[in-house]
């Protein structure tokens, strides 16, 4: 399947929804923090498919603001889950040279998260290949609204003028300032939802929807994405036309 991927066609961001963990513990007969356990190897061979083909930003949505509602118990559990993780895949980052970074009301985690992700955070900041991005307690209108009251702000001091008030202005005060946009979106389990992840920034970018479990995602199953994506012809609103000429 790598081999069939274009190399002078490669998305520079990948955005990931990794969705169906509950329903794979399921169906296993186990809990669904179980199914969270198992997707740490589809994270790992996520991030190395990666890094191995060149792309520039790979963002996973691992902790939405919504999450919080779920059961207390697999809540705790995902957060301890996610300190262990860090701590434990420093060295498969560094390896890879892999630079982690994050989005989302990061503030709002538990201080045991917060340390351990300023920490890898900051072990990995040299590194100069793939930038993996982790979504975490994070929402696209939450995104947009932080976004919304910074622009106001400059605004009400007089630092800017309403009509300064530019897609460009707004974008430059999302949390993802200096990242391309993503021009792929993965979502596993097959549903067909965005669930409120990156609403700003995938306009314009292709969706690619796989009936795979994420805890059953390999690196084949995002070899088939990105051929995927390369496939289709992006007009960004033209006709095919004007994109051909």
């Amino acid at each position: 399947m790598k081999e069939k991927i274009d190399p002078n066609n490669l998305p520079k961001h990948i955005a990931v929804i990794m969705d169906g963990n509950g329903r794979w513990a399921k169906s296993k007969g186990a809990e669904r923090v179980f199914g969270h356990q198992n997707a740490i190897e589809a994270v790992r061979e996520t991030t190395e498919g990666c890094a191995e083909l060149g792309i520039s930003y790979l963002t996973l949505y691992a902790f939405s603001t919504e999450n919080w509602g779920r059961p207390k118990m697999e809540v705790d559990a995902l957060m301890q889950l996610l300190v262990a993780t860090i701590k434990n895949e420093i060295g498969t980052l560094m390896k890879n040279n892999v630079r982690l970074a994050s989005i989302g009301d990061i503030e709002s985690l538990p201080s045991a998260c917060k340390r351990e992700l300023r920490e890898a955070i900051e072990l990995t900041g040299d590194n100069t290949g793939l930038t993996l991005v982790l979504a975490l307690n994070y929402s696209g209108r939450w995104e947009i609204i932080e976004a919304a009251r910074k622009v106001a702000a400059l605004a009400i001091s007089h630092q800017i003028d309403t009509t300064d008030i530019t897609q460009e202005l707004l974008s430059d005060h999302l949390s993802t300032k200096g990242m391309p946009d993503p021009e792929l979106l993965i979502r596993t389990s097959g549903e067909m939802r965005i669930s409120n992840f990156l609403l700003w920034q995938i306009a314009y970018t292709e969706l690619y929807v796989t009936n795979v479990l994420w805890p059953d995602f390999r690196r084949e199953h995002l070899y088939e994405a990105i051929q995927a994506y390369q496939q289709r012809e992006r007009r960004f609103g033209k006709i095919s036309e004007q994109v051909k000429s």
